[in-house]
């Protein structure tokens, strides 16, 4: 699947939000509250990016249904990712 360069920088900046909210978690083990909080945080940007990447391999498949039906990535297969998010 072809995805937009801005796609992938969104996607990377949202990953990179994560690790950060992830190394903060590792930090505060002692503080039940805010380690709840930051998990709670990484765990909405990991969906986010999640559905990005879903929303965007979608207008791949409508805006180019040839191609992406031959390389694997139709609509039938963006159905399955995003059944996997729900």
């Amino acid at each position: 699947m072809q995805l937009p360069d801005e796609v992938t920088n969104e996607v990377r900046t949202r990953l990179r939000r994560v690790a950060g909210q992830v190394e903060g978690v590792e930090r505060m083990l002692a503080e039940c509250r805010e380690v709840l909080a930051q998990l709670s945080a990484a765990t909405k940007a990991l969906e986010q990016a999640a559905f990005r990447l879903v929303a965007a391999g979608l207008t791949y498949c409508l805006e180019y249904p040839a191609e992406a039906e031959a390389n694997g990535d139709g609509v039938e297969a963006v159905q399955k990712m995003f059944m996997k998010l729900a």
